[in-house]
């Protein structure tokens, strides 16, 4: 049978054949290979995973797992009731998923009847278009300003003009790290629409969440995440906290097991081990701020001020994917490049340990002096 037979035969949606793929950053076992070099030399960066790992009594937890063999717990009952404390929300307001981007799915699942439209506000977390497409959703760009502060009139000219029923904002921002100011949230509720904040990062950022401010109110989802903070990316564990109308109907639509018994019982671990955890992420913001005034040093980059564990910087005078190509193909650090509008001459470096910045500011000063 031809391709174009079996293509006749097998009618898959039009808009998913005609789609972009998402290019999600490798494992350390593909670059090494890639690279032709052993994972121990490899220094990742492109990410904002957590170099220190997860906390031991995660790896104590998962060591002395014995329940493999049992569905898990469909409502996370005892993970909410901890996140409870740990947010000073009540369960009752929160869902558990496989990373926040499930939560993200289940919102536009939620929310989205073919046709509809979000608004987004790019050079922002690419998952939010992502999925559009996949839920018959229309998303409308708003783009941020030359310093990625968001552009308040238009994304209010925007709300009244397509009648848009969500706004996916992410404060700190990704990839550039900025937050968004309490007045600008503030005025950005009062449109008719949901806001859906992304605190991805905001352990990093010294600053309050807004989850305490969904109970009440009625337009407001905050997204958090064990990813960054904890160090558990590998075992996706992101939570939503929902105004309490919109609970009902997510237990509908959410997969029975969407959270496996590994990354409950690490998430419930670090939880215990909040203390610990903070000390790694102080470690992580002192690296960062590091970073900032280091680069800044730099002649060919621009740092932009980063609130979150990651450092933007605008490359001058050299090619931003040629300078990550050298960077991981002399010296096996792996930074993130986005060939996309608004990116093309940037790159992302992630907070990492003392030695992990010291080769990495070593090899950009060599890379310095050959230009």
């Amino acid at each position: 049978m031809t391709m174009t037979q079996t293509q006749n035969k097998v009618r898959i949606r039009r808009d998913i054949a005609a789609m972009e793929a998402y290019t999600p950053t490798a494992s350390l076992e593909v670059f090494a290979e890639r690279l032709g070099r052993s994972v121990d030399s490899l220094i990742k960066l492109d990410a904002n995973e957590n170099p220190y790992g997860p906390s031991p009594k995660v790896q104590a937890a998962l060591g002395s797992l014995d329940v493999t063999h049992i569905y898990p717990d469909p409502e996370a009952g005892k993970l909410r009731a901890m996140l409870s404390e740990y947010v000073g929300v009540s369960a009752d307001h929160i869902l558990v998923g496989a990373g926040a981007d499930e939560i993200i799915e289940l919102i536009l699942q939620l929310f989205i009847e073919p046709g509809d439209t979000f608004i987004n506000c790019p050079p922002t977390f690419s998952m939010y278009t992502f999925d559009a497409p996949i839920f018959f959703a229309n998303a409308i760009n708003v783009p941020r300003k030359p310093d990625f502060a968001l552009d308040v009139e238009a994304i209010e000219a925007a709300a009244r003009e397509s009648g848009a029923k969500l706004l996916f904002l992410c404060s700190p921002n990704n990839p550039d790290g900025s937050l968004i100011p309490a007045e600008t949230l503030e005025r950005l509720l009062e449109l008719p629409l949901v806001v859906v904040l992304d605190e991805a990062y905001i352990e990093f950022s010294r600053t309050e969440s807004a989850a305490a401010r969904v109970p009440d109110t009625s337009n407001l989802i905050v997204l958090r995440t064990f990813s960054k903070w904890a160090g558990l990316a590998g075992l996706r564990v992101g939570y939503g906290i929902f105004p309490l109308d919109l609970m009902p109907h997510l237990w509908k639509i959410k997969q029975p097991y969407n959270l496996n018994v590994a990354a409950d019982v690490a998430a419930r671990a670090s939880l215990v081990d909040v203390v610990e955890r903070r000390a790694i992420v102080e470690n992580l913001i002192t690296e960062r701020e590091r970073l900032e005034r280091e680069l800044a040093a730099i002649p060919y980059l621009n740092p932009y001020p980063s609130r979150s564990n990651f450092v933007l910087c605008r490359v001058v005078g050299m090619d931003a994917a040629d300078l990550r190509d050298r960077l991981a193909r002399d010296y096996g650090i792996l930074i993130r490049y986005y060939a996309k509008p608004g990116l093309r001459d940037h790159v992302r470096f992630s907070a990492g340990t003392p030695e992990q910045m010291d080769a990495l500011l070593a090899a950009l000063r060599q890379i310095g002096e050959t230009l």
